[in-house]
């Protein structure tokens, strides 16, 4: 049995061959024919799908202004926070469909695909967006209601008499 022998320095060589490789693999964006990234975001029920491209900044959700679609605020900043993070607000035209679930979730799903579609239309963004937390998908869903209780924890009433 032969034992190979590794010193410090040839371990030091090998992780700067390990580096080299790493910025030989740059990642090339992915954009369709008309200069558009596509991804798809998902949160509870929702799923949404989003294309991106250079614009004005102008968000477009199930053929609705943003404003009209999202009336609450809170939803409207939620939809918006990954532009905000990565400084590219107002730099982009967002067009998305989303089905299923409330409001909320919907929110959540649009947030999460303009993340993935800036990371598929820039892929130097992704370090920031993934630090912040939008890539990863939300898989917080609604607890279901068991029997023998009047919601999912909630048990009935008690009565000692």
């Amino acid at each position: 049995m032969a034992e190979t022998q590794t010193t410090l320095g040839s371990l030091q060589e090998l992780g700067a061959v390990a580096a080299d490789e790493d910025e030989t693999k740059a990642v090339e964006p992915q954009r369709d024919a008309q200069g558009r990234a596509y991804a798809t975001g998902r949160r509870k029920e929702s799923i949404a799908r989003v294309w991106i491209k250079p614009g004005a900044g102008r968000i477009n959700v199930n053929g609705k202004d943003q404003e009209r679609y999202f009336a609450r605020p809170v939803l409207r900043m939620l939809i918006n926070q990954p532009f905000l993070v990565v400084d590219r607000l107002n730099q982009y035209d967002v067009y998305a469909t989303v089905t299923g679930g409330g409001l909320s979730g919907q929110a959540g799903a649009v947030r999460h695909g303009i993340s993935r579609a800036l990371v598929n239309y820039e892929p130097t963004l992704r370090p920031t967006l993934k630090a912040v937390g939008f890539l990863t998908r939300d898989s917080r869903k609604v607890e279901r209601k068991k029997y023998g209780k009047a919601k999912a924890r909630r048990s009935f009433q008690f009565s000692k008499r």
